[in-house]
């Protein structure tokens, strides 16, 4: 564990992905501002297709009422979450990847790199989908007809699975010469794109005050032979067709023979309100993305509604319903020169394209450069001179290619929206998240916001998911948990910071506040555990021992390092804190870690034992190793540690035994139980415990002072105290299976047979404390008889009576994995310290590992 080998490598090996995961990227030069860094391509990726082919759709089957129903629930889901996208976007420098280094940053690597992949996959089908919408609307104008091999007019191209992928192919290689060149680029080319759009929507809105009514015959075919023809009209502004137009009337779709319904309607209009982020996704391209991603999206996002309440109230009341209903291409059979909107949807669908790779390509960009995913994405870290990820590009376009192969994208269609959702319900969450941490630092410029928008926005992407696609949306969440659980195992580190962090700190000290350790009660009293190190080296068999003991409660490891702070530089302590935490997670023990800097390891102990803890978890028992002349054996002999090497045989020792008797004694005082352990070096230390085999080992308890044969009581507050703590070490996974055994010693020949009745208080006593154990009668006579007489506290106990007692020890407790004996009360006179001392010594001479124990609390309890 924890020495210099591993903590080094440890710590290098963070330090490492911190200084390639951050100081990789090249300053990329930042070129475009709000207009048209976020303006265009957020307008032109949410008009888009949806905007000339289906805004006739919607009105047709919703009417005016339902569609503007529509219209507000949609634009209010997305709202929200612009709200939560300028918040995050004006609360420091927002880097290359948008959304994803958003969510990242502020929900930590493994939420961020999972929303990121499924947000970069959404980008790539949504691109696929584009381009084939595109290729779809060229071959409806310029396709031959698939029944006749003669080309009639502007119908010239050949149609057919092969030729749509590879007219699909060629204007995927367009958009792709585009993204290589660069994002700049990219932008003039959706400025011109935005005014063709403009003027396409300009000749929709005059083209009622142009043309006159007009009649039409449409023909759908249905199966093989069915054939339905209708008669729609065009009626120009009037009172009677608005009135029609108002109500809904869902009916069969022509294009997919299926019934109509307020939810697939609204589902087909909602994935006109799925861009925008597209906007912030160009944040590694933009002079200011803090302010330009707040201000172009609102600004593009209320530009967008403004069209879509125009074009609703303008179909609604000049066309009938059934031609809204019968033609997707409504919009175009109305228009004062019909090739403005056919030009239209060519340049919203390349321009959707284009945003969609160049978005993803940057998104992937930013991953690469996380090194979340390791090597299969590090080649689209490379950037050109001039800044652009151009293997990124390449990667994108290799993914794009292959979903064309598919022909038809309707089934991918709808799992982009769902993944877009699952995106924004993302940054809606890590904006909550931000909020409820209160984390000093969450100062966003943006202040028209808070948790209850960000929560209303979690729930209706949520519900909104599960409206267009239940399976979609199931199947993105199974797939959002098994990234994160893949990212989870990678443990990728990170010095973003980490918000879970933030909401636990939050959490935790809320409810250290409601700890009240006035309403403690002994039914759930639990040990609270400070454990005094000297020397890690020696000690990590009885830190492991401590950890199967706690019962979950607090663990603490506690170490007094010698020095005065008025003569040093520095804080010795503060940079030793990391390598303490290291041996921590090498030993897998939940403890914390408390070092302090003291004229004396009695002082600093004082300071541990009143200080160690927050509200009502504080330490209630003290641990100390063993005080003797053992030569300590180094844990770690192959490891050049970070702790010094222990102490030689001939080193002096920084403990004398009056200051080592005075801490036991100190803790008494102040109402801590005591524990010393002896002889752990000897339990296994990769086991830290037992196997589950059938040569079950066995606790041994000894709950009365062996050193004062006088004193008969088996039932004081030490010994209960010594009773529930091989309870509690029982419980413990690792000794689950050991047998508990409690030795009862009695003079059997003396004639009083009390002894007996004692015995049988005892069993009863065990009964009502559920403590289940076998009871082992010892006759301790001769022992007795040696050490009998007048036991003052000055009285020297004699040489042969602590012997006799110790082979006694030996006899019963030979086998046991452990055993737990009763600590005797220390003496007050500091004279008599060496003296207690080797009583104890020879008392637990070659037992094997011992825990002697005094304790002064009472925690057991008969009740329920």
């Amino acid at each position: 564990v924890h020495g210099r080998h591993d903590s080094a490598l440890l710590i290098h090996s963070r330090g490492g992905s911190e200084v390639t995961g951050e100081g990789a990227p090249k300053s990329n030069p930042r070129k475009l501002n709000t207009f048209f860094g976020v303006m265009v391509p957020t307008i032109l990726s949410m008009f888009s297709i949806v905007l000339f082919l289906r805004t006739g759709f919607v009105v047709g089957h919703a009417g005016l009422l339902h569609g503007f129903l529509m219209l507000f629930v949609a634009y209010f889901i997305i709202s929200l979450t612009i709200l939560s996208i300028c918040a995050i976007s004006t609360n420091g420098a927002v880097e290359g990847g948008g959304a994803y280094f958003m969510i990242s940053r502020s929900l930590g690597p493994e939420f961020g790199g999972s929303i990121g992949l499924m947000f970069y996959l959404a980008k790539v089908c949504a691109c696929g989908v584009y381009v084939l919408g595109l290729v779809d609307a060229i071959l409806d104008i310029f396709g031959k007809d698939p029944g006749s091999a003669v080309s009639h007019g502007l119908r010239v191209l050949p149609q057919g699975y092969w030729y749509t992928v590879l007219y699909s192919s060629l204007v995927l290689l367009l958009c792709l010469v585009v993204c290589l060149v660069g994002a700049h680029i990219y932008a003039k080319a959706s400025f011109i794109i935005l005014l063709v759009v403009t003027v396409s929507l300009i000749s929709i809105i005059i083209s009622p005050l142009i043309l006159r009514p007009q009649h039409f015959n449409i023909t759908h075919t249905y199966g093989n032979n069915h054939t339905v023809t209708v008669n729609p009209s065009y009626t120009g502004f009037n009172s009677t067709t608005l009135k029609n137009n108002l109500g809904p009337h869902y009916s069969l779709d022509y294009s997919t023979n299926t019934m109509m319904s307020f939810a697939t309607v609204f589902a087909v209009m909602f994935t006109s309100c799925t861009g925008i982020m597209a906007g912030a996704n160009m944040s590694g391209e933009l002079k200011n993305p803090s302010e330009s991603i707040p201000k172009g999206t609102i600004m593009a996002v209320s530009y967008t509604f403004t069209v879509y309440v125009l074009l609703f109230l303008l179909l609604s009341s000049t066309c009938d319903r059934l031609l809204l209903i019968n033609d997707y291409a409504v919009l175009q059979r109305v228009n004062v020169w019909p090739p403005f909107v056919t030009i239209g949807v060519y340049c919203a669908s390349l321009s959707a394209a284009m945003c969609s790779m160049i978005g993803a390509s940057r998104i992937l960009h930013a991953l690469a450069l996380d090194q979340l995913f390791g090597l299969p994405l590090a080649p689209a870290a490379v950037t050109s001179s001039s800044g652009n990820p151009w293997v990124s590009v390449l990667y994108t376009w290799g993914l794009v290619q292959c979903t064309l192969f598919a022909g038809q994208l309707n089934v991918i269609a709808g799992i982009v929206t769902v993944f877009y959702l699952l995106a924004y319900a993302a940054v809606d969450l890590a904006c909550l998240a931000l909020e409820w941490a209160s984390a000093p630092n969450f100062r966003p410029t943006f202040q028209f916001f808070s948790w209850h928008t960000c929560l209303l926005g979690i729930i209706s992407c949520v519900v909104m998911m599960f409206v267009i696609n239940p399976v979609y949306s199931s199947a993105s969440i199974v797939l959002l948990l098994l990234l994160l659980l893949f990212l989870h195992y990678r443990s990728p580190t990170s010095s973003w910071g980490y918000i879970s962090q933030a909401l636990i700190f939050h959490q935790v000290r809320k409810y250290l506040l409601m700890l009240d350790s006035r309403k403690d009660h002994v039914k759930f009293w639990r040990p609270q555990v400070l454990l005094m190190v000297a020397n890690p080296r020696s000690s990590c068999q009885l830190i492991c021992f401590v950890n199967q003991l706690k019962k979950g409660g607090l663990f603490v490891l506690g170490h007094v390092q010698i020095g005065d702070l008025d003569v040093l530089p520095a804080d010795p302590v503060q940079p030793q804190y990391n390598f303490w935490l290291s041996l921590v997670d090498k030993l897998g023990v939940k403890a914390f870690v408390d070092l302090t800097l003291s004229p004396s390891v009695r002082q600093g102990t004082q300071h541990l034992l009143r200080i160690t803890g927050l509200g009502g978890m504080k330490p209630n028992t003290l641990v100390l190793g063993f005080y003797d002349n053992c030569y300590p054996e180094d844990y770690f002999l192959q490891d050049p540690a970070h702790f010094p090497p222990v102490r030689h045989a001939e080193s002096p020792r920084a403990l004398q035994p009056e200051e080592y008797v005075s801490i036991i004694h100190d803790a008494i005082k102040m109402g801590k139980n005591v524990c010393l352990g002896r002889y752990f070096f000897q339990l296994p230390p990769e086991t830290k415990g037992i196997r589950g085999n059938d040569n079950v080992d066995t606790i041994d308890v000894w709950p009365t002072n062996l050193l004062s044969p006088g004193s008969a009581s088996y039932a004081d507050v030490s010994s209960l105290f010594l009773l529930q703590m091989a309870c509690v070490l029982n419980m413990a996974n690792k000794w689950r299976r050991a047998r508990l055994r409690i030795f009862v010693c009695v003079e059997s020949e003396s004639g009083d047979q009390g002894w007996l009745a004692k015995e049988e208080q005892f069993r009863e006593l065990l009964g009502k404390l559920r403590i289940r154990a076998a009871i082992k009668i010892v006759a301790w006579d001769d022992v007795a008889r040696i050490g009998r007489g007048p036991n003052s506290e000055g009285q020297k106990l004699t040489e042969d009576f602590l012997c006799a007692v110790n082979a006694l020890l030996r006899e019963y407790s030979s086998t046991a994995a452990v055993r737990f004996l009763y600590l005797p009360h220390p003496p007050s006179s500091s004279q008599l310290s060496q003296q207690y001392l080797t009583q104890l010594d020879t008392l637990t001479r070659d037992l094997g590992p011992t825990l002697l124990i005094h304790g002064v609390t009472p925690v057991t309890c008969t009740e329920l």
